[in-house]
């Protein structure tokens, strides 16, 4: 959307086992970006469910069904902070909001049709469509309010925070409100439950997520297609000697595509995973699980390096795919891989330079206003965007690029074009599965995008073979 303001909640997440806000002061105050920093009390509100929905065991007197990863939680940190930004912003500013005053602002908001009734009218008027990402917030609302286990059908005293507002919220609604929170929650529920379904019969697709590889999907071999990026990037590699930083730059772009066109792994995955060198002892099995996170070790029974990961670290975990047991994979030594990780290792802490080591294999050149070498979604996304522009595209006034066609796109796009080749060439949405970590019935729905000629050559593949028989006896 062109314009975003948003609530924000700074600090959040890194600090929700810390203590309480100060909730004396009501100043508003100003994020990056010029959006709105949370007030003290809807920070108690939202660290409150962040709580609940992140804690190991659930607070005495509560239910809840499933739990909010790191991941989850700041997706619906920044889901939340949209909605409640379109409420706040004023009528006559470019966001055209509601203009709801900001000590109005509680998540007791999120308990209210005529609330979602607004504000999935405006992102209509604002997109022009609807789209999933409105049945997604709508199936929060579901979570949210279901009977027994609802965060918000738990929290009754949210009701003394609620004020009128105008159009939205009448007197009569706090007063409902405040006298039978239950049945607010039931309404809400209701009315969630239809418009999930009315939404859903109409929501389509704002962005072909496909469209900036559609040149590679549609290419006999995807591999072998997207592959040429990683020949193109170990050709330009620079002289270690005179462009230390620059070759080393260009090995962890080149290493990124690589460990990712093998093993399939979503950004998540791929930038935390961590390293243990060659003779160094691995992590154990049950501390990457508590940390949620794999690790590229040196294998010495296998002689070769591997992907450990356990399941608990993938956002699927539990899918049937994994049945509760590690992800490992044994990367193959082809196309130079063994080589680039060993210079690439070797050249790692001119990256640093003087900041603390994350640990994870892929850090990011350390710069004077750098914080930390750590990638994080938004840095790791941009790193990758940036290999394809330089890599990838093919520019026809300079001659470089490995694809004509190609646009700049994420290490997402990576399972799609995994998916996508084993698709082409076996028809099976299960071995499709294996290369990605999922299951067959996700991939055929969203990763079996390929055309439908290539559905009949697979069949007439078969089928041709009793003719050719028949003729040569």
């Amino acid at each position: 959307m062109k314009h975003r303001f948003a609530v924000q909640f700074p600090g959040l997440l890194d600090q929700r086992d810390r203590r309480k806000p100060d909730l004396s002061g009501a100043q508003v105050s100003r994020c990056a970006g010029g959006n709105i920093c949370a007030p003290p009390s809807l920070m108690a509100e939202m660290r409150d469910l962040i709580a609940f929905k992140m804690s190991t065991l659930t607070a005495v007197g509560y239910q809840r069904i499933g739990a909010w990863g790191h991941e989850t939680a700041s997706q619906k940190l920044e889901h939340v902070g949209l909605m409640l930004g379109a409420l706040a912003a004023a009528p006559d500013s470019p966001i055209k909001g509601y203009g709801v005053p900001i000590p109005n602002l509680t998540l007791a908001l999120l308990a209210f049709p005529a609330v979602w009734d607004w504000y999935l009218r405006w992102r209509e008027r604002k997109r022009g469509l609807f789209t999933a990402w409105e049945v997604d917030m709508l199936r929060t609302a579901l979570a949210l309010t279901r009977k027994e286990t609802g965060w918000l059908r738990q929290s009754p005293e949210l009701a003394k925070r609620l004020g009128t507002i105008p159009g939205l919220i009448s007197k009569e609604d706090v007063s409902r409100a405040n006298n039978n929170w239950d049945l607010i929650c039931d309404e809400m529920h209701t009315c969630a439950s239809r418009l999930v379904k009315e939404i859903e019969r109409v929501a389509r697709v704002h962005r072909d997520p496909f469209e900036p590889i559609l040149v590679v999907l549609e290419a006999e071999s995807p591999l072998g297609e997207y592959r040429k990026i990683t020949e193109e990037i170990s050709q330009s590699i620079p002289d270690e000697r005179r462009y230390p930083v620059a070759a080393a730059e260009a090995l962890r772009s080149f290493l990124m595509l690589r460990i990712g066109l093998h093993s399939g792994l979503r950004q998540k995955n791929l930038r935390q995973m961590l390293y243990c060198s060659p003779g160094e002892i691995p992590a154990s099995e049950r501390s990457l699980n508590d940390l949620r996170r794999g690790q590229l070790r040196w294998s010495t029974r296998e002689n070769a390096w591997e992907l450990f990961i356990p399941s608990s670290a993938f956002k699927n975990a539990n899918s049937s795919h994994f049945g509760s047991k590690p992800y490992q994979l044994r990367l193959p030594d082809l196309g130079g891989l063994y080589e680039a990780i060993e210079r690439y290792t070797f050249s790692r802490p001119r990256f640093l330079h003087s900041a603390t080591d994350s640990q994870t294999f892929f850090v990011k050149t350390v710069k004077k206003t750098s914080a930390d070498a750590a990638y994080d979604q938004t840095t790791f996304y941009e790193a990758w965007r940036l290999t394809i522009q330089r890599y990838g595209i093919y520019n026809p006034y300079t001659g470089r690029g490995a694809i004509d066609g190609l646009l700049p796109h994420g290490p997402h796009n990576v399972r799609d074009v995994l998916a996508t080749h084993i698709l082409k060439k076996t028809g099976s949405y299960e071995q499709a599965s294996y290369a990605i970590q999922d299951t067959p019935e996700m991939v055929a729905k969203h990763y079996g995008r390929f055309l439908p000629q290539d559905k009949a050559a697979l069949a007439a593949q078969v089928l041709n073979k009793v003719w050719e028989a028949s003729s040569h006896k």
